[in-house]
């Protein structure tokens, strides 16, 4: 059966329609109210030559097809399919940030507490998700100091020998070690954490009250002191926290700017009516299923007493003319196909979304949108007011992100670390990033490089060099093992802070083997990331399942390339070095009378070749005895080719002695 009768023969049902090309890839991916209406249109458009379908039916040799009970089915089923899928004619997400979470894993024999940005069925109560994104951390760190509850990720189903430093500081009750804190103890704080975390701080503070009161009354003064502590502390944090059951006043506010076939898309978030956070979107090559005009199968729905042409927009959302001969981009359709991709499956949704235009399927997925959250969601397009104003303002700053995105106006230092600290999940700005790298050449004089980015440069003054001293062969990890073990101590012993960031160079082996070295020396919280060579993907010790996937024209990821290549430079130049000092000092071998004894001893004396090729007879005479030194000094004069045949040394047919190179 051909494409053309395969059409025909589709049911007049809600459903979802997958295009293939040749090699059976799904190419493109569409939901309708009536998929042999729909699917049949394409056949119609693409042979009045529309840019759109022309494409796409070029490259279609066949059509796949799910049926579905509605239009809100369908709505959902084509988001996972195009998640799924990848389907290059579709519009795709994808930036795939999410905001943080708090996760308590309430699955584990001693829970604990930190920060995520994936969520999983995994038996975790979540919370969130918390804007800006530092806020969770900040909670995190605040739970961590109040409650003592563990944030590290230290396996707690087993015991260890002893605990780090955070329990001899007082910031943990040490559950990793046996017999450290009573499990009815522990239970209490995770309740206590619980009511922190879900905003009931009236039970809370009811629950401490008590326990203070009863430790006062048994003279246990330090106990009541930690829970005046608590109480403090959840008084302070009673406005900042905002978790998913957030008020009326929450909103997701949309702008967009487009030029020369690229988009920049803003997005901010209003909470109780102010701005908390923001973020960008960028597409460089869109498909060009936005590039058409009246494809769409049903009509925008604007609100009551809005009249609003699809391709009406304010100045600062701007919608350049196309290019002479091809149709004009299509807002409508875009944010038609991104809002479902943003919010459908997301675990929480605002209220309110505003965007710039009217779109088709909005009235749908608000909808199911509502369905999903358990509470009504409302998806508008303003066109006058307050509201109205705060989309221009969002079009406004998206001009400004395109125009730093692709006009390649470099952010400030400030700015890219900031930018550093959200796409790593980092609690803190990075001001120190200490990155490292090994270097051999089949396992011989293996050496590492420390190279140290401090404030927005590299300071130079602050580099270090190690001779790898304890392992035998090729062992990037065990070598690795050492250096930070030797680094990191040795700042332990001198009180130093350590670093923000600590960079690695490589993947998931080398990073596995930087904590283990950080581990065995009671440090557990210190971040910790490495970066693939070929893939440039971050990967962040305890999200190596979710890695950092940058886009290539990030000013982050040319930041961390920077700093790795600046180690790989460094450590590349002492293994060189090195092997040349290796490759002279062995040239004293080749002396008749030079063992390794002596060549040891000749270079300790005089520092270098160079200093024994300088030195006189008498000087030699302190260190060898005179037949040997005078070996050496006519080694050195050039007459080598007479030493070397006094030694035995085969000569050539013609009885000269046979020249012997040596580099």
């Amino acid at each position: 059966m051909d494409l053309q009768q395969k059409i025909r023969s589709l049911p007049q049902r809600p459903g979802v329609y997958l295009y293939k090309n040749a090699e059976g890839e799904v190419i493109y991916v569409g939901k309708a109210k009536n998929l042999r209406s729909r699917v049949g249109s394409y056949l119609l458009e693409s042979s009045q030559a529309n840019r759109k379908t022309g494409s796409l039916m070029r490259e279609a040799v066949d059509v796949d097809y799910i049926q579905v009970a509605n239009e809100h089915e369908a709505l959902a089923l084509e988001n996972n399919l195009i998640k799924q899928r990848k389907p290059r004619f579709n519009i795709l997400l994808r930036d795939d940030k999410t905001y943080p979470y708090v996760k308590l894993t309430l699955g584990e024999r001693h829970p604990k507490v930190f920060v995520t940005r994936r969520l999983r069925k995994d038996g975790s109560q979540y919370f969130g998700p918390y804007f800006p994104g530092n806020l969770a951390y900040r909670i995190v760190d605040l739970i961590h100091r109040s409650f003592l509850i563990p944030s590290c990720k230290v396996d707690l189903n087993r015991y260890h020998p002893r605990p780090c430093l955070e329990f001899y500081i007082k910031r943990c009750m040490g559950p990793c070690v046996e017999n450290n804190v009573a499990p009815e103890t522990y239970r209490e704080a995770i309740r206590d954490v619980q009511l922190f975390l879900e905003g009931r701080e009236s039970e809370l503070e009811d629950r401490l009250k008590g326990r203070m009161a009863d430790a006062a009354m048994n003279e246990q003064y330090e106990l009541a002191a930690k829970f005046r502590d608590q109480l403090v502390t959840v008084h302070q944090l009673q406005e900042k926290q905002r978790i998913a059951s957030a008020d009326d006043g929450d909103a997701d506010v949309f702008g967009y700017h487009f030029e020369k076939e690229m988009l920049a898309v803003g997005q901010f978030h209003m909470r109780e009516g102010k701005i908390v956070d923001k973020r960008d979107f960028f597409w460089e090559d869109l498909p060009e299923l936005i590039f058409e005009s009246g494809a769409e199968e049903t009509a925008p729905e604007p609100e009551p007493g809005v009249s609003l042409s699809e391709h009406d927009a304010p100045p600062s959302t701007s919608v350049n003319s196309a290019p002479a001969g091809s149709e004009p981009f299509s807002p409508a359709v875009f944010f038609a196909a991104f809002l479902k991709q943003l919010y459908i499956d997301q675990p929480y949704v605002p209220r309110t979304i505003l965007v710039p235009l009217e779109f088709p399927d909005r009235a749908a997925l608000a909808s199911v949108l509502s369905e999903q959250s358990g509470r009504k969601v409302e998806i508008l397009a303003p066109q006058r007011g307050d509201k109205r104003s705060l989309v221009d303002l969002v079009g406004t700053n998206a001009k400004q992100s395109y125009d730093q995105r692709f006009r390649t106006l470099q952010p400030s230092k400030n700015a890219i670390a900031t930018a550093l600290q959200d796409a790593l999940g980092l609690a803190e700005v990075p001001t120190r990033i200490e990155c490292f790298d090994i270097s051999h050449i089949a396992g011989a004089e293996t050496v590492a490089s420390m190279v140290v980015w401090e404030n927005g440069d590299m300071k130079k003054a602050d580099y270090r060099k190690f001779k790898v001293k304890t392992v035998a062969g090729v062992d990037d990890f065990a070598s690795m093992h050492e250096v930070l073990v030797r680094r990191y101590s040795k700042l332990q012993a001198n009180n130093e802070p350590f670093p923000s960031l600590i960079l690695i160079d490589g993947g998931l082996g080398q990073l596995h083997a930087a904590y283990a070295a950080l581990e065995s020396i009671g440090v557990v919280l210190q971040p910790l990331a490495s970066i693939a060579k070929r893939e440039e993907v971050i990967y962040v010790y305890g999200q190596e399942d979710d890695p950092v996937v940058l886009d290539r024209r990030s000013p982050v990821l040319h930041l961390v390339q920077r700093i790795r290549d600046e180690s790989h430079r460094f450590a590349i130049n002492y293994h060189r070095k090195r092997r040349e000092m290796r490759d002279r000092d062995s040239e004293l071998l080749e002396i008749p009378g030079v063992g390794p004894t002596t060549r040891k001893r000749l270079i300790e004396h005089f520092g270098s070749l160079r200093g024994i090729k300088a030195a006189g007879p008498d000087a030699l005479k302190a260190v060898v005895n005179a037949a040997t030194a005078e070996k050496i000094r006519a080694y050195f004069n050039g007459e080598r080719e007479a030493v070397i045949d006094g030694a035995g040394t085969p000569t050539s047919a013609a009885g000269a002695p046979a020249m012997r190179i040596l580099q």
